[in-house]
C-alpha cells in the first residue's frame, strides 16, 4: 500500500503538471496576429504587431488555477491537486477592433504553488484541504525538477496571442501560443472580458482541457487501475490597467 501511495504521488504530478501548465494559455486577455505556418500539432512563434492601448497585467488582482484529477480503481491512493499562479505579468494591447488585439504574458515557474488550502476549499468537495505538507513539498519539487518543468533552465512560461474572434458581446474565442520549456503549441480558448470607463481590462473564464489535445498521453498503469484523468479544469482572472493614458503602438 505504501509503495502504491508513493507511486501515485510521483507519477500523478509528473504526468499532470506539464499539460496542466500548458493549459495556462487560457489567461489570454484578447489576441490577434498573423500566423506563421507550422507542422501539425506544433505552432511557431507568431510575429506580433501590437495595436491599441497598452494595458499592464496586475499580478495582485490576477489568478490562474488548474485542477488535475486522479483516476482508476486505485484513485483513492492519491490526491487531486490545485496548481496556481499569483504572479502573472505582461501586457495586453486593446484597440477598438478587438480582432486586432494582442498580448504577451509571462508566468514565473518557480513561483507556482501547489494545493493552497484556501484554493482547495474553493475548488469544492473533490479537493479536501487536509493534504500533508510533505506531499505538497514533494509534488512541487517534482514539478520544478529537470525531468518536468526544469525551472533552472526555463524560468518562465510565455504566452503570446495568435488570433481572436468575437463570439458574442463581451465574449471572445482566442488562439494563443504557449511556450513551456522549449516547446510552443497553439491552443484555442474562450474568454469573457469587461473594459471599464477608465480603460481597465478584466478577462475571466474557465475551460475543460484534455491532455490528448496537447499531444500528451495520460499516465496509466495496471491496466488503468492507477491513472491520471485526461481532462483538467482551468480557471482564470487577469486584470490589466492602462500603462499610460492613450498609450499605443502600431
Amino acid at each position: 500500500m505504501f509503495k502504491l501511495k508513493r507511486v501515485n504521488l510521483l507519477y500523478t504530478m509528473r504526468t499532470l503538471i506539464l499539460p496542466a501548465l500548458t493549459g495556462l494559455i487560457l489567461i489570454a486577455c484578447t489576441s490577434g496576429v498573423r500566423e506563421t505556418p507550422a507542422p501539425a500539432g506544433v505552432a511557431l512563434k507568431a510575429q506580433i504587431v501590437h495595436e491599441g492601448r497598452a494595458c499592464k497585467v496586475i499580478p495582485e488582482q490576477s489568478l490562474l488555477t488548474i485542477r488535475v484529477y486522479r483516476g482508476g480503481s486505485l484513485a483513492r491512493m492519491g490526491h487531486n491537486h490545485v496548481i496556481a499562479s499569483h504572479d502573472l505579468s505582461g501586457t495586453a494591447y486593446v484597440p477598438e477592433d478587438l480582432t486586432r488585439a494582442s498580448f504577451e504574458l509571462h508566468i514565473p515557474v518557480d513561483k507556482l504553488t501547489v494545493d493552497e488550502t484556501s484554493l482547495r476549499i474553493e475548488a469544492g468537495p473533490d479537493f479536501p484541504p487536509e493534504v500533508p505538507d510533505s506531499a505538497k513539498e514533494g509534488t512541487r519539487r517534482n514539478m520544478l525538477s529537470a525531468g518536468l518543468l526544469d525551472a533552472e533552465h526555463y524560468p518562465e512560461i510565455v504566452l503570446k496571442s495568435a488570433r481572436v474572434d468575437v463570439a458574442a458581446p463581451a465574449d471572445l474565442l482566442t488562439e494563443v501560443q504557449v511556450t513551456v520549456r522549449d516547446q510552443t503549441r497553439s491552443i484555442a480558448a474562450p474568454v469573457h472580458y469587461e473594459i471599464a470607463a477608465n480603460g481597465e481590462l478584466t478577462a475571466t473564464g474557465e475551460l475543460a482541457l484534455k491532455q490528448t489535445e496537447l499531444g500528451l498521453t495520460p499516465f496509466s498503469v495496471m491496466m488503468g487501475a492507477l491513472q491520471v484523468l485526461d481532462e483538467m479544469k482551468v480557471r482564470f482572472r487577469v486584470h490589466c490597467i492602462p500603462s499610460s493614458p492613450g498609450s499605443a503602438t502600431s
